[in-house]
């Protein structure tokens, strides 16, 4: 498929976040000469060796969320979608979604079931092992307790593969902050400043493992609150 955009386009954008000083040699110097052309651009728009080419759209997050929007229904909860994608720092996402479902379900009764999709980042600034999908998980582990005493979250990658690790997600519930303190572990925050979600979650065997997926439409968060 065509590609609209330019070695340039990409060096400038290097030099807007950071400067080229802070990416790496062999990044910087691939551009360098994409810029030059002594490495070619992609096919554009337009050229004649793409007049042929199609692309369908054959599933995506959306496609995630139908399937477990008739999974919910089908275990009797009530749905609630969340339409804008979930973004931006993982443990600040996972705490807005916490926010989010609060406000949704909070002292309403019944089964209820919040989705969620998105892809998030993590900066990283620690020493310690995980995913944005275990950050994102963990960022809830002191708050989920407050929307109900039967409430589970969890973050999850499609494609079964979260960062570095052999684990999808995590997933946390009203006890989870009280099994860490009995099991002597230390509290979540303390995981998420050095960037070891993984170690909290496998500590208390609370790391979901799918294997690899075969595809990827982005990750799925769900919450799940019983009010019964």
């Amino acid at each position: 498929m065509p590609d609209g955009t330019t070695f340039a386009e990409a060096l400038a954008i290097l030099e807007r976040y950071g400067g080229l000083d802070v990416y790496p040699d062999a990044v910087v110097t691939r551009l360098k000469n994409g810029v030059r052309g002594v490495v070619l651009e992609t096919p554009k728009p337009g050229d004649a060796r793409l007049a042929r080419s199609k692309s369908s759209v054959i599933g995506g997050s959306r496609s995630a969320l139908a399937g477990a929007q008739s999974e919910a229904v089908a275990r009797g909860y009530m749905v609630h979608v969340v339409e804008e994608p979930v973004l931006g720092e993982a443990r600040a996402a996972g705490r807005a979604l916490l926010d989010r479902a609060t406000h949704l379900v909070l002292g309403r009764p019944g089964k209820h079931c919040i989705l969620a999709a998105g892809e998030t980042t993590v900066r990283v600034s620690g020493q310690g092992k995980g995913g944005r999908n275990q950050e994102c998980a963990l960022a809830m582990a002191d708050g989920i307790g407050r929307i109900s005493h039967f409430a589970v979250a969890a973050s999850v990658g499609t494609d079964g593969v979260d960062g570095p690790t052999d684990a999808a997600g995590g997933v946390v519930d009203s006890t989870t902050a009280a099994r860490a303190t009995a099991a002597g572990i230390g509290a979540p925050d303390a995981y998420l400043n050095d960037n070891n979600s993984y170690e909290f979650f496998a500590a208390l065997g609370d790391l979901i493992h799918t294997g690899p997926t075969g595809t990827n439409v982005g990750d799925v968060q769900i919450i799940l609150v019983n009010n019964t």
